[in-house]
């Protein structure tokens, strides 16, 4: 069989590549500029989730790999090989399908039995992905009395990580995301609750974030990792059942440490089947360990699909939350608040730019990061708690914002639901205790604005200079 070319490698010190409009750079060769479309999209986000969290090297993964099924020559979009193997047909070791979101798994041409066909054709190859951002099939290959078949697992293997470890995965093998790989799994997790459960999709949403937040606290407290789900498990019903219970546990230990935000009669809804799915999904994951933007993005977006109201509420994009932190420069003794906020957008983005203050002090202080862990932690957890302040009128965003404080650095003591608008001695006794009135440093806000949210009330209006009802003569 022929061997295909190396994809050429960038060349170091080499020009820089001016992008062409309607175009995006390939990822892994960075010189060939590909038509910018959905699918594309697709195929760059998993390459870089190939590369930054499986581990894989650029020089191993070929795109648009030519392949050979009788007379056809179809072209793979993502295909891995063994450091130092050819790129040739016969070395593949993983293939994987990219598609856009409009293309369903189902379908006769484009869906997972393309992938199926490629896989079959490479004998050497053991394990494959089909994704179009929305769904995600993995599978490993299995030979029986000569026929190939294909079982579904949670996930491809990492680079030098065995199918056992994908199955249960030790806390040592789990992988922050660094891409939108984190993105398209709630979004892939939440549609298949909606699709699966027969829930509408504010109710899948909440169930969703009742499994995140097991996820979490079982990176947090748990001496081996019990949120897993293996793909045996979810091929029967006890198996499933097992899965279920393993997070049930998780759950009930949650509500003990989180009262604010989980009622204790509160449980998980989801039928084991569709549970086991979810888990399997997020497993390979470290949310603790991923990149504060992808988390951000990722919660941000399917929150604001489900949560954003018909009040004039949306939220603040990311960028300008970080402007308007880097304009401002909040330090550690600052107290800041936010009295409209949402999904805490502005207050997680001046947490984090005060965490890395403090972690770059201490870690001069005592030579090296490990050493200077220990204090770190403990600033970090007496000023989220004391100095980090979030409000909002809107229950349902006040429990959101303190899971994605959750996610990030735990501020949740510092959230309250409230109106801001009206008089501190209205609010509820431990927001009154803050004494917040005179005493904040650094205000970030951006408030529902809007005709749908009118305030008439006169208690309110007479307390603002421009708080007038305005009426044409």
């Amino acid at each position: 069989m022929a061997k295909q070319e190396r994809t050429p490698a960038k060349v170091p010190g080499a020009a820089a590549v001016i992008v062409q409009q309607g175009k995006i750079l390939d990822y892994i060769d960075e010189l060939t500029q590909r038509k910018e479309t959905p699918e594309e999209y697709v195929r760059q986000e998993i390459a870089k989730s190939l590369v930054r969290e499986y581990g894989y090297q650029k020089d191993e993964i070929g795109v648009e790999f030519g392949l050979r099924l009788g007379s056809r020559r179809p072209r793979a979009d993502l295909v891995i090989f063994d450091e130092g193997d050819p790129h040739a047909q016969d070395r593949a070791r993983v293939i994987i399908e990219c598609k856009s979101e409009k293309t369903k798994s189902t379908a006769r041409k484009d869906g997972v039995g393309q992938l199926h066909s490629y896989m079959s054709a490479c004998p050497n190859v053991l394990f494959g992905m089909w994704t179009n951002g929305v769904e995600r099939f993995c599978y490993r290959r299995v030979n029986k009395d000569g026929d190939v078949g294909f079982n579904e697992i949670p996930d491809i293997p990492g680079k030098g990580r065995s199918e056992e470890e994908v199955e249960r995965p030790r806390f040592d093998q789990l992988k922050g995301a660094l891409s939108d790989a984190l993105l398209f799994a709630f979004r892939r997790c939440h549609n298949y609750i909606a699709g699966n459960q027969g829930l509408q999709k504010p109710e899948a949403f909440w169930e969703l974030l009742k499994v995140i937040f097991c996820k979490i606290h079982d990176e947090r407290l748990s001496r081996e990792v019990e949120f897993y789900a293996t793909s045996k498990e979810r091929d029967g019903l006890n198996g499933r059942l097992k899965a279920k219970k393993r997070i049930e546990n998780l759950f009930e230990d949650l509500k003990a440490e989180y009262p604010t935000i989980f009622r204790p009669n509160e449980v998980i809804e989801l039928n084991p089947e569709v549970l086991a799915y979810i888990v399997s999904q997020l497993q390979m994951y470290s949310l603790l360990e991923s990149d504060v933007d992808v988390k951000g993005r990722a919660y941000e977006e399917i929150v604001g699909s489900n949560l954003r109201g018909d009040r004039g509420e949306f939220f603040t994009p990311r960028n300008i939350c970080q402007m308007a932190v880097a304009m401002l420069d909040p330090s550690e003794g600052d107290l800041i608040l936010d009295p409209a906020c949402g999904t805490a957008g502005f207050l997680i983005t001046a947490m984090n730019h005060v965490i890395e203050k403090i972690r770059t002090a201490e870690t001069e202080r005592w030579g090296d990061i490990e050493r200077a862990e220990t204090a770190v932690r403990a600033r970090v957890q007496r000023f989220a708690q004391k100095y980090v302040v979030g409000m909002d009128l809107n229950p349902n965003l006040v429990k959101a914002s303190k899971m994605n404080m959750v996610m990030n650095n735990d501020g949740t003591g510092g959230l309250f639901q409230a109106n801001s608008l009206k008089a501190p001695v209205t609010w509820e006794d431990d927001l009154r205790r803050r004494k917040l009135m005179g005493q904040v440093d650094l205000l970030f806000t951006n408030p529902p604005f809007g005709s749908k949210i009118p305030i008439d009330d006169p208690a309110i209006l007479e307390h603002y200079d421009l708080g007038h009802i305005w009426r044409q003569d």
